[in-house]
């Protein structure tokens, strides 16, 4: 809770802080980084380039302390964030003291950008924001490591790529198995993990990638879309390099499973829409409900840009003859080389059952034009819960 002495210093300053956020972003990355190069290998290198990363982080605080005073979209929202960003954390074995070399460079960084505006009383405020932001984290990101049977010093487990299969352009899977022999992990569908591979110049990167298939016993799946530089932008580094450089007996590093994206027990209708390579927690989420649920209502609806970048058709079409009651949707944009719908995504047209779960999953303006359209047509927001690929900016109202 903050402090009754802060609340309106900070509801004064959100306005300026939120008009200086890039400068601000600017700032603190160039300071932090460059004063502590290690932590390069926590931090996505091509969001970083794009700046998408930068945005998202402090966007994140922003929001916290908007809500902190009243002037964020909401408590729920705060909480879904704050869930999301400490499974992040968790996933890449994020340190309690790395907290305090963030908020150093960060409220340094308000200091050098608005300069005397930040009087001590502002500084103070500022700090007390962060430091109810760093605690929430750090108390849940303990909880996730606690029940992940791990701690933030030894996050990882190697794993050997035990299989790779081509599933479409640009995308191919790997089928992963613990080095130590010992089953996988328990996970619940629609998790992730993380994957750390070691660069050719030095350093090392960590991503996130969805488990695809739920259920295994000796192995877990992931699915790989090769990320290929637009508009200026890199390439992706690390799936480049799991396209091309790792092969079968390569060993990994990787995370436990984490994700608040996961499937909910019970027996109501699922919907699950997704785009582009949005694709694969849905797949594992069909093939729980398939082995364990065959009786539940699933609904399938996916977007892509032609059927020949659509991958996991087959892990679709082999669990929909499982199931009792299955439908299922699919736009094309380029669908000149098979039977598609004409034109691409309507949302109106997806079908959602009276009390249906809906889960979405891909780019931002694909899922914010789904969940916008959902709740219009009156489907309440508790029941859309959604995993955007890539990072998620939160800005303050």
């Amino acid at each position: 809770m903050l402090s009754e002495t802060s609340k309106p210093i900070i509801a004064a300053t959100l306005p300026v802080v939120g008009e200086n956020l890039s400068a601000i972003v600017d700032v603190f990355y160039d300071s932090m980084l460059g004063e502590n190069p290690q932590l390069l290998n926590l931090f996505n290198r091509s969001a970083q380039a794009s700046g998408e990363q930068r945005r998202s982080l402090a966007g994140s605080v922003a929001l916290y302390a908007a809500t902190l005073v009243g002037q964020g979209p909401g408590v729920d929202v705060m909480d879904q964030m704050i869930e999301r960003v400490a499974h992040r954390h968790a996933a890449l074995g994020i340190h309690p003291e790395q907290y305090a070399i963030v908020g150093k460079y960060l409220l340094g960084a308000v200091v050098t950008v608005l300069g005397e505006a930040v009087t001590p009383e502002v500084g103070a405020a500022w700090h007390e924001v962060y430091g109810l932001f760093e605690a929430r984290l750090v108390s849940r990101e303990a909880r996730l490591y606690a029940e992940a049977g791990v701690s933030a010093d030894d996050p990882w487990r190697a794993y050997r790529v035990a299989g790779k299969v081509a599933e479409a352009a640009d995308t191919v899977s790997l089928l992963l198995k613990p080095v130590d022999g010992r089953g996988v992990p328990e996970f619940r569908a629609g998790q992730y993990v993380s994957v750390t591979v070691e660069l050719p110049g030095g350093g090392q990167q960590i991503r996130q990638y969805s488990l695809s298939r739920a259920g295994e016993t000796d192995h877990l799946r992931i699915t790989v879309k090769r990320v290929r530089g637009r508009n200026g932008a890199p390439d992706g580094v690390v799936s480049t390099l799991l396209h091309d450089a790792v092969q079968v007996n390569d060993v990994l590093r990787v995370s436990q499973p984490y994700g608040d994206l996961a499937l909910a027990d019970g027996e109501s209708p699922i919907v699950l829409v997704s785009a582009g390579i949005g694709i694969t927690p849905m797949v594992a989420m069909l093939d729980h409900v398939a082995t364990a649920q065959p009786g539940r209502a699933v609904t399938v609806v996916h977007a892509d840009r032609s059927p020949s970048s659509h991958a996991l058709q087959a892990d679709v079409a082999d669990n929909a003859v499982r199931l009792e009651e299955f439908e299922s949707l699919l736009w094309y944009e380029d669908p000149a080389d098979a039977d598609a719908r004409e034109g691409f995504v309507d949302p109106d047209a997806i079908p959602v059952p009276d009390g249906a779960d809906v889960y979405l999953c891909g780019p931002v303006a694909f899922m914010t034009s789904v969940r916008e359209n959902l709740e219009g047509r009156g489907v309440p927001s508790e029941r859309i819960k959604w995993e955007v690929f890539g990072s998620q900016q939160y800005r303050a109202a």
